[in-house]
């Protein structure tokens, strides 16, 4: 049997109260169980709501102390290229409506992109802006030289995902930020399927611009999420949500001030989701506490365990093998004559398993809390 490399900085059972219960929980890439952590610094905002601290400035303080963890996350340069935002969507719509483009200038993008990673570019179609897909090929992959075909003198934006939700596959980053960067542009990343999973330097990436949302491998709530923007290319971006705390002197009510802030703060509009951020925070803390180097082994041998007992069984694993554009999304096709991969979902809850379907293909999303023993019990599952 695989043997997974350890964890020795906290006890798996205490923190995540899932592995308790009946389920193999595999979808982590959808949306993951709160550790113990986040949950109860969640109910400590709680609690003091209900004393009547609601507003207390104690933890406003505690929200933005997020910040610097985020950014070790990434390997920023500071909290001061750390913005919250509700989403990754929302995120990605900050750039996207925030630069001041010209007819004809183009948007790259995959054609297999996260409707978050799509939908703010074509919407610039109306702007004149030509966005141009690479295509999937037929062994999953998103080949980057085609990519870097699409590249050229007007393109003012490329935007991928670090890792794409329907096959797992991880594109290499530095290729491309190489060459969007000799034409003048920049390189936009959705880090919501790798943020969590493994170890991120948007530095040596050569990344801009990147957006995550915290429900997902960050196992945090949804309604939370964070933008890491490089302190060069902030001021060159117009909020296009014309927001209170991105201002000068935001909190000096009455005092109006125009002036944007000169960092990524100026992306912050308004009120925030304390209850999703206050998680995000003891999760990211949680993910740094054990190493994102650990965290990965053990996500990439839970995958490669599987990827060995699927073919064993018969299934199709369609997720590139390559170490380098591996992840924590191990996607697969049943046998022929199998029952429908929708039905087959059904049956594994049925069998306490949380899988999905996603793009035609079954989907097994495993954390580092999860066990070799988990994943012989999914793949038992299967028919």
């Amino acid at each position: 049997m695989s043997v997974l490399p350890p964890v020795s900085t906290i006890d798996l059972a205490a923190e995540f109260p899932v592995l308790d219960e009946q389920v193999v929980y595999f979808n982590h890439a959808g949306c993951s169980p709160m550790p113990a952590r986040a949950a109860e610094a969640v109910q400590r905002y709680i609690a003091n709501s209900n004393r009547g601290r609601v507003a207390d400035a104690d933890w406003y303080h505690g929200v933005l102390a997020a910040k610097p963890v985020l950014a070790k996350l990434v390997n920023a340069r500071g909290k001061h290229e750390i913005a919250f935002v509700p989403n990754t969507v929302t995120g990605l719509t900050m750039l996207a409506e925030g630069l001041d483009w010209v007819r004809g200038d183009r948007v790259v993008i995959s054609d297999v992109e996260y409707p978050a990673n799509r939908y703010p570019w074509t919407a610039l179609k109306r702007r004149g802006v030509e966005v141009v897909e690479a295509k999937q090929g037929p062994d999953y992959r998103i080949d980057v030289d085609d990519v870097l075909a699409l590249i050229n003198d007007r393109t003012r934006v490329v935007a991928l995902s670090h890792v794409q939700f329907g096959t797992g596959y991880r594109i290499d980053l530095r290729p491309i930020a190489d060459e969007v960067h000799a034409a003048g542009g920049l390189f936009c990343v959705d880090g919501i399927q790798s943020l969590g999973v493994m170890p991120m330097d948007v530095q040596a990436a050569g990344i801009d611009f990147l957006a995550a949302g915290a429900h997902k491998w960050l196992l945090g709530l949804e309604g939370a999420g964070f933008i890491w923007c490089d302190e060069d290319l902030c001021q060159q971006i117009n909020p296009p949500i014309a927001g209170v705390l991105g201002r000068v002197n935001a909190l000096d009510y009455g005092n109006y001030d125009e002036r944007w802030l000169p960092d990524a703060r100026r992306f912050e509009t308004g009120t925030m989701s304390v209850l999703p951020l206050v998680a995000m925070r003891a999760s990211a803390e949680l993910l740094l506490e054990v190493g994102l180097d650990v965290v990965w082994s053990r996500i990439d041998a839970l995958c490669q365990h599987a990827r060995k007992r699927l073919a064993e069984k018969g299934y199709a694993v369609i997720s590139p093998p390559g170490p380098r554009e591996r992840s924590g999304n191990i996607c697969f096709d049943a046998p022929e004559g199998s029952p429908t991969h929708d039905r087959i979902v059904r049956q594994l809850a049925e069998q306490g398993v949380n899988a999905v379907n996603r793009m035609g293909h079954l989907r097994f999303s495993p954390h580092f809390y999860n066990s070799i023993e988990q994943m012989d019990r999914a793949i038992d599952a299967l028919p």
